[in-house]
This record gives structure tokens, sequence and C-alpha cells, in this order.
């Protein structure tokens, strides 16, 4: 059914730890109709918890949450299937007459639901597999490199490490023989929403953010997360899948593996996590038309800041 509001469709954003969750609930309690859609590329795993800051059901104070908690760990969900069931469920949640609120830290997804994909070839898990291995022994930056060669393009556009989608690029390369920043001008027509989609950037204070960070990774060690992998492996859920390949997972399969001591797990973890969240916010200075809110998400000020620059006084 198509739907003809022409009311906001708010997306709150920023990094890892910043507080997205509290100050959605908070302007959901404001707005008093909202509904909200995960946009976190972990949180979407069944099975997976500890490591995810997945909001409990007595946390949503009775707000309806989608895209969350819904995926088997062993599928390997992309950024275009979230766009796809994300734009579902956004034309939903408007059929009655409500507001959706996008809450995530993965800005690739948001990307991708207001900038579609062309129709990418299906992968091949062989040539998936050789790129993993060359990745394994010569890094991520030696793919990049090999993308530089084939097409410098897009390789312009990805940071050296961002193996998943320069992989991705090299993939669909040499399966069609065709480069993707050839591709990408033909992709999809953005969806009618797309322009209604109001996107605010939490900005915390970077010392403060590591602090939580660093705090956040002990708490998730403590609270079982090594025993969370060991049963996901037991059920058959693999190492190189996305669920496991998550910040925290993958460092815990290492030390299952004797690759690593606990001790180095960690400190590995909150490192990586420290990393992500500085380029989830370079990430975002890249986007057009954000409004930034200096602060975290569950700071009185920052929600206030909100609320008045969206006349919810």
């Amino acid at each position: 059914m198509p739907f003809e509001s022409q009311k906001p469709i708010y997306s709150i954003v920023g990094p890892t730890a910043s507080g997205k969750t509290e100050i959605s609930l908070e302007l959901a309690l404001k707005l008093g109709n909202a509904e909200i859609i995960n946009c976190d590329s972990v949180q979407i795993y069944k099975e997976i918890w500890v490591a995810t800051a997945k909001i409990t059901r007595d946390e949503m104070r009775g707000i309806p949450h989608h895209l969350i908690d819904y995926v088997s760990p062993e599928i390997n969900y992309t950024a275009a299937d979230w766009a796809q069931d994300a734009s579902k469920k956004i034309i939903e949640i408007e059929s009655r007459g409500n507001i959706p609120i996008l809450v995530g830290g993965t800005g690739f997804y948001l990307r991708t639901l207001r900038q579609p994909f062309f129709e990418s070839p299906k992968t091949d898990e062989k040539l998936r597999e050789k790129l993993k291995q060359i990745k394994e022994k010569k890094g991520a930056e030696h793919l990049h490199k090999i993308l530089q060669k084939v097409d410098e393009v897009s390789a312009q556009k990805l940071f050296p490490r961002d193996y998943v989608r320069t992989m991705r690029a090299l993939e669909v390369f040499f399966q069609t023989g065709t480069r993707l920043s050839d591709l990408q001008p033909n992709r999809a027509e953005p969806p009618e929403f797309a322009e209604r989609i109001k996107i605010f950037v939490l900005n915390p204070n970077r010392d403060l953010l590591y602090e939580r960070i660093n705090q956040r990774a002990e708490k998730h060690f403590a609270n079982g997360l090594v025993e969370e992998v060991k049963l996901l492996r037991e059920k058959g859920v693999k190492d190189d899948t996305n669920a496991l390949g998550a910040h925290g997972y993958r460092r815990v399969c290492e030390y299952l593996r004797g690759e690593r001591t606990l001790e180095s797990a960690i400190e590995q973890t909150q490192l990586d996590v420290r990393h992500y969240a500085k380029r989830q916010l370079t990430w975002f200075r890249r986007e057009a038309n954000v409004t930034w809110l200096e602060g975290f998400g569950d700071d009185t000020k920052t929600q206030r800041k909100l609320w008045k620059l969206l006349d919810l006084q």
C-alpha cells in the first residue's frame, strides 16, 4: 500500500556507546506515536546478546521495536537485505499513522536505505573464501591494493582496512568483469520517503566515549561473552560468519582457538571498538544533510537540544 505521509522520519545515529538507545526512547515517548527500527548490524542477530547492547523487552518501555533479534547467526545478512526490510517496516509503521525512528550506528545500512544499490551478483562462496585467505595471510590493506589496481575509483572511497566492502567490490569485478564504480550509477531510485529522513548524529566527548567503551568491553567479558561464543560454536555457528565477526566476538574466537590470551582478547576488543567509534564518526561527517548533537544521548542537556530542534518543548 503506498503511503502519503509527509511527516519526517527520524534517525538517531552515532558511535557505539554514545547513548543512542536512551535518547531514541525519550524521543519516542515525546512523540507519543513512534516505533523504533533497529539500524545496527549486530543487533539484528538472534542468540547474540552479551556484547551487543541489545535492548531488553523491559527496557523498551512499551515502544514497538523492529528488525532486532530476528536473523539467524548462521546467515550473512547484508546491508541491502536490511534496507529492503527497513523500507517495508517504514511503510507498515506509517500506514498505522505512526512515526518511524531509525536507531543505530551502522551508517552503511542507513546510506543503503537512502541510496539503494544496483542489483549485484549473488555471492560466489569459493571466490569469497579465496579473498578471505588473502586477507588472513597478507592483511586487509593488501586486498585494498588489489582493488586499487582493478577499480581505483571504488578503492578511493573505502578505508584500506574496510575489508568487507573492499571484498565485495573485488567480488563484483571478478564475477562480472565490470568495475563496481561503473555499475553504481545504475543503482535503483531512492524510496519515496528518503528525503524525509532527518538524521541526528551524537558526538560525545572523545575521551569520555573511549572510557565508556573500555568499561563496556570489560563488562561484556565479565558477563559471559566467552561462554556465549562457546555455545554458538557448539550449535554450529562458524567463526567466519558476520555474527561472530563482530567486535568482541571475533577476539573471543581467536582466544578459543588458542591464538591469544584472554587478557589480550579484552585489550584488543577495547582497541577495536575505539577504532570503530572513530570510523563511525568519520563516516557520518561524510554524510549529507545531518544534524550534529554534541554530547551523549543519555545526557539531559543533549536531549533538550534535540527537543528544541524538533519543537517538542
